[in-house]
């Protein structure tokens, strides 16, 4: 397991706190990752491109987006 490193910050209370620092790797991946090979068939990419993108493509908006379509 790797060590964790913690670095002291200021509560909203004004008093130290502990908090876990970053515990990522630093740098680059060598390659991207293609989601693709999660999914066997055709109409599992689609099922998931659908409820990936429900936001963008569909009438379900929320918040501020809803309030600048006017509604």
């Amino acid at each position: 397991m790797a060590d964790y490193r913690y670095e002291e910050k200021e509560g909203f209370d004004g008093k130290k706190v502990k908090v876990l620092a970053g515990t990522f790797d630093e740098g680059k991946p060598d390659a991207g990752y293609d989601w693709k090979i999660k999914l066997a068939t055709r109409e599992e990419k689609i099922k998931y491109l659908k409820t990936a993108l429900r936001y963008w493509y569909s009438n379900e908006w929320y918040g501020s987006e809803k309030n600048k379509q006017g509604g």
